[in-house]
């Protein structure tokens, strides 16, 4: 049996969205016959149980594998180097071609600027490079709600809100805010376990009579109901147009900037921003302007759903598996 060691963390700071991505490629590892193991630190807010929960072994410490996959912004060519005597291949995720890397493959499913030469400079000659949104690391769930995918007409009565696993910048509490006085079908609202103010958006979201989900595992099924989604940048932009669901994003971190520019540049998403410049006030208008634009967000779905189009699903995981051939 192969052995795959994965390299991530997960924390208030961070987010989540990095371990919720290598759980995705863990479990289809192990379903090739791989025995996955987790390395990650104890950090505030970390998912090292929910990780255990799935099945999976977690360490601490490096340990010999066939192949490491590393996804963490922390890490770079020293660490990866570092490793070389105890791994024989190395795959990185990365979507910031900002740092160099020792790596056999490189993954980055984001499309940006220049994505496909990026990394030129950045990575050996001989690794092999998997880029653009053509190679999206989907969950099973996200898969199956594509292939149900429903043709959107624009109207908006099902809104999502989900700004991310651990939400720093509390951009979930002032779309709530912003809500005050809106009627909707339905407002499903969903957090990570690393929210610091999960109790708290936990007892607005029932004084207001609205669906809170916290930690979910049917992320796609509340996307695939949905008529619109409030979220923020990152992967989770790419999950909503792969599902055909029009969103806005708010930008949240630096990594996101990028990212969520070139999809709004592409007609994919609605980019309303910079966290620090958007206001309550800035959710209001988009809230007004969600029953005035349906031909908009009808033409969004489908921008979306041509973006993420791929020849067959996960491609992605041909190159790690040929590395332990």
């Amino acid at each position: 049996m192969k052995s795959v060691l994965i390299r991530t963390d997960a924390s208030v700071a961070m987010g989540i969205g990095h371990v919720m991505r290598c759980l995705t490629v863990a479990e289809l590892l192990r379903d090739h016959g791989c025995e996955v193991t987790f390395m990650m630190g104890q950090l505030p807010g970390n998912l090292i149980e929910f990780v255990k929960a799935k099945g999976f072994l977690v360490v601490q410490k490096i340990q010999p594998a066939d192949v490491c996959i590393i996804d963490h912004y922390g890490i770079d060519e020293a660490w990866e180097r570092s490793i070389r005597a105890e791994v024989k291949k190395i795959v990185v995720i990365d979507d910031l071609a900002n740092r160099r890397h020792d790596c056999d493959v490189l993954i980055d499913q984001n499309m940006v600027p220049n994505f496909e030469s990026r990394y030129d400079s950045l990575v050996p000659d001989h690794c092999q490079r998997v880029l653009g949104s053509t190679y999206l690391i989907m969950r099973e769930e996200f898969i199956r709600e594509r292939q149900s995918i429903r043709v959107r007409d624009g109207q908006v009565g099902n809104l999502l809100i989900f700004m991310g696993g651990s939400d720093p910048t509390n951009e979930t509490m002032k779309v709530l805010d912003a809500l005050v006085g809106s009627k909707f079908s339905k407002v499903d609202v969903v957090v990570g376990a690393s929210n610091v103010r999960k109790q708290e958006i936990e007892v607005m979201c029932a004084d207001a009579g609205y669906a809170f989900h916290c930690q979910i595992d049917y992320l796609a099924s509340l996307m695939g109901k949905a008529d619109f989604s409030i979220g923020a940048g990152g992967s989770t932009t790419w999950e909503r147009c792969y599902v055909g669901l029009p969103s806005s994003s708010t930008v949240v971190a630096d990594n996101q900037l990028i990212a969520t520019e070139t999809a709004a540049g592409l007609g994919a998403v609605w980019n309303l921003g910079w966290h620090e410049e958007v206001t309550v006030d800035t959710y209001k208008e988009l809230i007004q302007s969600l029953r005035v634009k349906q031909y908009e967000w009808k033409r969004m779905s489908k921008r979306g759903i041509k973006l993420t189009e791929s020849s067959r699903l996960n491609p992605w995981i041909d190159y790690i598996l040929e590395l332990m051939e």
